[in-house]
């Protein structure tokens, strides 16, 4: 959406309620921009406002000064978005040809004409099953092509508007809830209000969504409209509009509508994820079918493998069963994916957007529904319609999908055998894919197709620039992530801002759920709060400060649980990067109470106290577990450099050859070696390891001179090396 800096600026203003300096702002805007019926409204905002601080300067007490001023404030913000809007349609041409020809083609939009043409359309489909079946399907077409022509020019005209006043925003709700509508009507002017809302801030945009979310009877009605106004909110506007924390009291004071929008939080995120799961797709499942292509036949009775010949069976008796089972465990992954919520059609839907039909930005968000124009041009007769309806019952197709396949499909039916016709027309064939779920009619099935639709609409649609895409993550604060607005700081559904930071955690959505855990007050911070926020930090923050961060907060969860593992293993890990050993030390001590025989928590134990140089006691350790599990090539590492630390050279180098012997050396084994070959009078050995150890680093180089005088430097004096010879080696790897 093409945006003014200048509007911004206003709009800021406006939202700090500096309504002074946004009147002066604007009064230079219009010398610059003309808006001539807008320039009328704000001479008549900026009287009322010298008006009112006449009224104040003279010393006048006023009890309605600040309703004023705030209702000023309201009027002034409606002004500038409408603003914002016009300057938008004025600098795209694709919204400017949307804008007029939508007033175009119909004079009068008022909303008393409007209804009435939405009731008569409901009336005329009622009417037709009395009319005689020659000339029923005629008038059909005929009034469903009308209905269809006045849908696509209303939701253009919605999503072109400007700002709305309180009766216009009434009349709408009034159409919404109306019984005498149709819900596919219904849900189409939900979809309109949303992508204008998502524009350009509009309260009675909102308001209308969330009373329609409140009353409304239909289902497919009240899920539209939870997603748009759970993307629309905009905390920024609630200096303009205090009302809103009024109205979103009431709407979570509601338990349906807490688990709802926590449904619906965690599913905007499995929408992001549709690219990776295409990929995924792409690249481990169907090489897999194809590969197995050729082996199975499509029958009556579902999938059947190819008779193979004799030879076959004979030499590999096993493999026709490993097969199946192979195809089996593909699509049960497909499936799993699908009830998980993964968006698993994105990627081949992705390539079938390209009919005439999503020319028009209505069709991407219309509900389907088999008498939609578009279909009764192409479909014929009534057997092909019942053939591709029978298909589409069982497939779980996101409306937007559902118009692909189907345009897709009537295509190549024609080229179809006859028998494979039959065959569908009678239900005996499945398309490989049919994924039909329960509760497909429930909430949140519901909610998830019709964000898909969207998904598709704002990453597919050519001229997508022109809406602000409420899935772009580049933003300081994404839409998406509704559940970090800090508007919800103060209502009943902050209970859940840990719960979803924790699963946006685990999708590692690090920055959205530290937004998300900015909401949390001091009641809510529980040892789960803090547990996701060491997470966080950990991806968030500078590797100091985050160290401090992560620290504090698995010492804040053992103050309430002492024994609980994780952030005991979380604070073992931070202290020791912190090189606080000895706290380490005792933290693996603790985890071993419970865990005796746990190989990581005594590895590193004995790491701890071989840093602690209390050699003996690790070594200790470390001789059992190698005794235990000789093939373990940590501990044989960990040891080698125990016995370096311990002065116990030759034992060392004889680990260090096990090593580089017996498994692909790390980079730190060359260097450690090296150190050990140093230590133990073998220059020239050591030499040789060091720059093998320097190839390895790659591109990040080998600082010899910051690893023998600081990381080793203790090490190295334990032993007598001399900075003449730190300096002579520095020289041997880098010059010599």
């Amino acid at each position: 959406m093409a945006r003014n800096e200048q509007l911004d600026l206003i709009l800021d203003c406006v939202r700090n309620g500096q309504s002074g300096m946004a009147l002066h702002l604007m009064e230079n805007f219009f010398y610059t921009f003309a808006f001539p019926k807008e320039q009328e409204q704000f001479l008549r905002i900026k009287e009322d406002y010298r008006l009112m601080v006449d009224y104040w300067q003279r010393g006048f007490e006023d009890p309605q000064r600040e309703t004023v001023h705030q209702q000023l404030l309201q009027r002034l913000f409606a002004l500038v978005q409408g603003m914002v809007v016009s300057y938008s349609i004025r600098n795209s041409s694709f919204v400017l040809n949307v804008y007029k020809r939508a007033r175009a083609v119909r004079r009068d939009w008022s909303l008393t004409s409007l209804k009435r043409d939405l009731e008569s359309f409901v009336s005329e489909q009622a009417l037709l099953e009395l009319q005689p079946e020659h000339t029923r399907g005629e008038a059909q077409r005929q009034l469903y092509e009308t209905h269809q022509e006045m849908l696509r020019d209303l939701f253009d005209y919605i999503w072109t508007s400007r700002t709305w006043s309180e009766h216009l925003g009434d009349a709408f709700i009034d159409i919404l809830l109306a019984p005498t509508v149709d819900s596919i009507s219904q849900r189409l002017v939900v979809s309109a209000i949303t992508l204008s809302l998502l524009n350009a801030f509009d309260f009675h945009k909102l308001r209308v969504l969330t009373e329609v979310y409140r009353q409304t009877n239909d289902l497919h009605v009240r899920q539209r409209a939870l997603v748009g106004w759970a993307l629309g909110l905009d905390s920024r506007e609630l200096t303009v509009y205090p009302e809103l924390e009024t109205m979103l009291r009431q709407l979570l004071s509601d338990d349906d509508c807490r688990r709802e929008l926590k449904e619906l939080q965690m599913q905007l995120v499995y929408c992001l994820k549709a690219d990776e799961d295409s990929q995924r797709i792409q690249e481990e499942m169907i090489p897999e079918l194809i590969k197995n292509n050729g082996q199975f036949k499509v029958t009556r009775n579902g999938i059947e493998e190819i008779e193979e010949d004799a030879l076959e069976d004979i030499l590999h008796p096993e493999a026709s069963e490993q097969r199946m089972e192979q195809l089996e465990a593909t699509m049960r992954k497909m499936i799993d994916m699908q009830r998980a919520g993964s968006d698993i059609y994105f990627g081949g839907f992705a390539k079938m957007k390209r009919f005439p039909f999503f020319n028009d930005v209505c069709n991407w968000l219309m509900p389907f529904y088999q008498q939609h124009p578009a279909l009764q041009q192409t479909l014929g007769d009534e057997r092909r319609r019942r053939i591709l309806m029978n298909l589409l019952m069982r497939c779980p197709f996101c409306d937007s999908d559902a118009y692909s396949f189907a345009l897709g499909f009537i295509q190549t039916m024609d080229h179809m055998p006859a028998n494979v016709l039959r065959m569908l027309d009678r239900g005996e064939l499945s398309l490989v894919g049919e994924m039909q779920e329960e509760g497909m009619e429930e909430s949140p099935y519901i909610r998830r197709r019709y964000l898909q639709d969207l998904y598709r609409f704002y990453r597919l649609f050519p001229s997508r620039s022109v809406f602000d895409n409420p899935f772009d993550t580049t933003n300081e604060r994404p839409r998406l992530f509704f559940f970090a607005q800090p508007l919800l700081r103060h209502t009943p559904l902050v209970d859940d801002c840990v719960e979803v930071a924790a699963f946006l955690t685990k999708q590692k959505l690090y920055k959205a759920a530290a937004l998300v855990l900015e909401n949390c007050t001091e009641e809510q911070r529980d040892e789960r709060y803090y547990m996701a926020y060491a997470t966080v930090a950990q991806h968030t923050m500078p590797a100091l400060a985050a160290n401090e961060v992560v620290t504090d907060c698995y010492r804040q969860v053992l103050s309430r649980q002492p024994r609980h593992e994780k952030a005991l293993r979380g604070l073992a890990r931070a202290l020791f990067v912190k090189r606080d050993y000895q706290g380490a030390l005792d933290t693996y001590d603790q985890l071993l109470l419970s865990n005796p025989d746990h190989q990581n928590f005594l590895l590193n134990k004995a790491v701890c106290l071989s840093n602690l140089e209390r050699y003996e006691e690790a070594l200790k350790i470390l001789y059992k577990m190698d005794y235990e599990e000789p093939d373990n090539m940590n501990v044989k590492r960990v040891l080698a450099w125990t016995l370096v630390g311990d002065g116990k050279l030759e034992q060392a180098g004889k680990v260090y050859t096990q090593i580089l012997e017996t498994s692909q050396p790390e980079g730190d084994d060359l260097l450690n070696y090296g150190l050990c070959q140093w230590l133990a009078g073998d220059i020239v050995g050591a030499v040789g390891l060091f720059k093998q150890y320097a190839v390895s680093c790659g591109d990040k180089g080998f600082d010899a001179e910051a690893e023998f005088r600081h990381e080793e430097a203790a090490l190295l004096r334990r032993h007598g090396i001399s900075d003449v010879e730190i300096r002579l080696m520095v020289d041997a790897i880098n010059v010599i």
